[in-house]
């Protein structure tokens, strides 16, 4: 005997929920496939036991990104859900039904943003503090100037310095770039290091991009970077402040050595008569607040 009753909407409304959920599944399949050091690091340059920091600074990143692609994911996922369920369907007409406000709805999307913003703020503001706060007591203390087109280093308990020439005289005949002549830093791994950051004419940035870490470079301002380089090797910076016709070029190495290494590399930049400091009386603005020419005792001898 067969009936006359309507059938029922909610199978093939089921259906369209299981279809609309697609997108959060697929999400997910991406997220849970990250299983090469790259991706669990969420691509960054680098890796957790590069500095003391970096490790920190990746999970923060890769958390963040966590909950921000789950939040896309439900986002999505009900805006693909409402517009397949509520679709006009074939014979309707007229206005569909209006709703004014939906008071958990509301509730809901206003308090889970706020609690969203409350939790990035405190673990970036802890995660900052970390990185910014002066441990004290460094066991090496390096004054690094920026200049166009290069760097100047000053590694001021040992008394020497390391001068880097103009990017546009490391270019070899063909234009391309000598890399033998970038200017080097040297670090001993394991150790505490304050890093002084100074301009000697516009704004630059110092960027090692293995640390994670940037620092701007002001014209008279002194800025600082504390971290302990945990992993030897060579490390590739840049300047990543757009600061004229060679910024491109404004590049320079980091490498990190052992203690026996690094003490070598101080005593060969004594054999080779640089010792002193090349300081602030090579600046080119020389009129600007807080530069004080240095003393003759201090200047490159």
């Amino acid at each position: 005997m067969s009936s006359d009753r309507p059938r029922s909407r909610r199978a093939p409304r089921s259906r369209l929920a299981r279809w609309a959920i697609a997108p959060i599944g697929l999400a997910a399949v991406i997220v849970l496939a990250g299983c090469t050091q790259e991706q669990a690091q969420g691509f960054l340059p680098g890796g957790p036991d590069v500095t003391n920091h970096t490790g920190g600074m990746i999970d923060l990143w890769v958390n963040s990104w966590i909950v921000l692609l789950a939040v896309g994911a439900v986002t999505w996922g009900v805006i693909i859900w409402a517009a397949i369920a509520y679709r006009r369907r074939t014979g309707q007409t007229g206005m569909p039904a209006q709703m004014r406000y939906h008071m958990p709805i509301e509730i809901f999307y206003t308090i889970v943003p706020f609690i969203l913003v409350l939790g990035f703020f405190a673990f970036t503001v802890r995660e900052q503090t970390s990185i910014e706060t002066d441990p004290g007591n460094p066991d090496v203390k390096i004054e690094v100037f920026g200049k166009r087109w290069s760097w100047d280093f000053n590694y001021l308990d040992e008394k020497v310095y390391s001068p880097g020439i103009q990017a546009q005289d490391r270019l070899n005949s063909d234009g391309s770039l000598d890399e033998s002549e970038l200017p080097t830093l040297y670090l001993p791994v394991g150790e505490k290091v304050q890093i002084d950051i100074e301009s000697r004419d516009v704004a630059h940035s110092f960027w090692v991009l293995d640390f994670l870490y940037k620092k701007d470079m002001i014209p008279g301002q002194t800025n600082h970077m504390y971290f302990i380089p945990t992993k030897e090797g060579t490390y590739q910076g840049k300047c990543a402040e757009l600061c004229g016709e060679y910024h491109s070029l404004m590049l320079f190495q980091v490498k990190v050595v052992s203690p026996e290494e690094y003490d070598t590399y101080i005593q060969s930049l004594r054999d080779l008569g640089q010792v002193g400091r090349l300081g602030p009386e090579y600046n080119v603005n020389q009129n600007l607040p807080g530069i004080a020419p240095a003393s003759g005792s201090e200047s490159a001898e």
